[in-house]
């Protein structure tokens, strides 16, 4: 049976250790974005410009609905997280969250009128952990079925 709290804690340790995801919401293609989380927990952070198709398509709109698809740098786990972006300008948040990394791409700093910070509510998340392919092939030359390891490693977390 698949633990979904351990699911939940890997899958936001890794995003904390990664951080990039592929974010797409309704009508706009995924794109590669860094994921911010505070505390492990949703919602999660996009810092960006405003002449982007996907902060041009919230702007004035109550937002849309939005998947995240996350691939460890390891490869140790994979996942789809389903929620809802909008447009967030929180300047707490921004305070918060605001490194050289993020202003490296803000020519004005935090005061950059371009500046966007969308906040995606998580909902849920399916979640893959791999097994690793060099045990699972020891594993079918001694007998053994590796699908049935493989259950607990993959399942669907509650984000909310």
């Amino acid at each position: 049976m698949t633990d979904t709290r351990e699911l939940e804690a890997r899958l936001w340790k890794a995003i904390g250790d990664d951080r990039t995801v592929m974010l797409g919401a309704t009508g706009i293609e995924p794109r590669p974005m860094t994921a911010l989380a505070e505390d492990d927990r949703t919602p999660l952070w996009f810092f960006t410009a405003s002449d982007t198709e996907l902060a041009q398509s919230l702007e004035g709109s109550g937002g849309h609905a939005a998947t995240a698809t996350f691939a460890a740098k390891d490869h140790e786990l994979f996942a789809t997280i389903s929620g809802h972006v909008v447009v967030d300008n929180d300047r707490a948040v921004i305070e918060r969250l605001w490194n050289p990394f993020i202003a490296a791409w803000f020519e004005n700093g935090k005061d950059d009128p371009k500046l966007r910070l969308l906040r995606m509510d998580a909902a849920d998340a399916h979640v893959w952990l791999n097994e690793n392919s060099l045990l699972a092939g020891v594993k079918l030359l001694v007998g053994v079925d590796p699908k049935k390891s493989y259950d607990d490693k993959v399942g669907d977390v509650d984000l909310r």
